[in-house]
């Protein structure tokens, strides 16, 4: 089965000075102008939502015009949309309008109040809600690998976080985030989102922000750990990786294999993992949760998805992808050489929104058309 899949970006909106977070106010009523954008919990920031795609090249082409979408309504704001999953200048973040979001806010207090992260959602479809709780019970191991590769958040009120993704961090101080369980069934899944509903903590279903899901909106298994990335490029890469790891997943639930019986605790400690230190460090090993040198664990994913890959056309251009990924560096790594070379955080910004608009990488797999551009 090839499966659609569509990605959701979140951007910073950033003055085209100074690189300061900036309010979009009265601009966010022009949202409808752009069918692509929808608004978020804060003004400073901007959604891209993909439509639901087959192929790499499809996708690739939505992502870059949702990318110009958002820098086009950034600019009637006198500012610019950059892909970085926290701001690296102070900011006190402006609340969007309406009541959900005035209700987080008297909820969460200061959680909801710093809130101001960007992270890449991807949806892949899937047949039933069996399989999906099927997809995210034998998934789970290999998120923290995700959040490595698009690591992109290393600073937080103008210092280095010393993490490669602190978006993470901060994300993690709602109390809906993070690995979940092992479901079992679809029952199993529905039985613990209505206890934690039930406890009172979290708003509503839009609330429960697990490391992946069953969206609440759409057909699809939704994973949501990773960064919005610096490049598109990693974009695309990101969602092929997850829409490869939900069909291996369906083929190994049809084929009686059961899930990785990784506690919630090594999940967290691999994930922290990830976080502190992207691609610059090891990771922990999805079969042991122990620490293993990045490029055992990048090939040790790619081996786990080459048959699907293979047979979608998909390898060749995943593998050039995710090697260019480890050659360049993360998007933090990427933010953290401009910084150390200009010594400026204007200038450092200046080039992450140039970056921001660069068209995907053309590939082209030899006898398929999947990634043609």
């Amino acid at each position: 089965m090839t499966r659609r899949m569509g990605v959701e970006e979140e951007f910073l909106i950033v003055d085209g000075v100074n690189g300061k977070p900036v309010p979009l106010g009265g601009v966010l009523d022009q949202v409808s102008d752009y069918p692509r954008l929808t608004s978020e919990m804060k003004q400073e920031q901007i959604e891209t939502c993909t439509l639901p795609r087959l192929t790499l090249a499809e996708l690739a082409q939505d992502i870059i015009a949702g990318r110009k979408d958002a820098d086009s309504l950034a600019r009637r704001a006198g500012a610019r949309a950059a892909a970085l999953a926290t701001s690296p200048l102070p900011v006190e973040s402006t609340i969007a309008p309406g009541e959900r979001c005035a209700r987080l806010m008297d909820r969460f207090g200061l959680t909801a109040v710093e809130q101001l992260t960007g992270g890449c959602h991807v949806h892949v479809e899937i047949e039933s809600e069996e399989e999906g709780v099927a997809i995210l019970d034998r998934i789970r191991v290999w998120l923290p690998v995700l959040l490595a590769i698009s690591a992109n958040s290393p600073f937080w009120n103008g210092k280095d976080s010393s993490y490669a993704s602190y978006r993470f961090q901060a994300w993690t101080r709602w109390p809906t985030t993070g690995p979940a369980n092992i479901y079992g069934s679809a029952a199993g899944y529905h039985k613990e989102m209505s206890q934690i509903l039930a406890s009172g903590v979290p708003l509503d279903k839009a609330n429960l922000y697990l490391d992946a899901r069953l969206s609440h909106k759409h057909p699809t298994v939704e994973v949501r750990v990773a960064d919005v990335c610096l490049f598109a490029d990693d974009a695309v890469l990101l969602a092929a990786l997850v829409r490869a790891l939900a069909e291996t997943a369906a083929r190994q639930w049809r084929d009686g294999v059961a899930p990785a019986p990784a506690s919630v605790t090594q999940l967290q400690l691999a994930t922290w993992r990830a976080s502190r230190y992207g691609l610059d460090g090891d990771l922990a090993d999805p079969a042991t949760g122990m620490p293993r040198g990045v490029f055992e664990v990048v090939l040790a994913l790619l081996d786990h998805l080459r048959p699907v890959l293979e047979e979608q056309g998909e390898f060749s251009a995943v593998e050039f992808l995710l090697f260019q990924v480890l050659d360049r560096g993360t998007g933090a790594a990427v933010q953290r050489e401009c910084l150390a070379r200009t010594a400026s955080f204007q200038d450092m910004l200046s080039d992450a929104v140039h970056i921001t608009s660069l068209p995907v990488t053309p590939l082209r797999e030899a006898g398929n058309n999947a990634f043609t551009i």
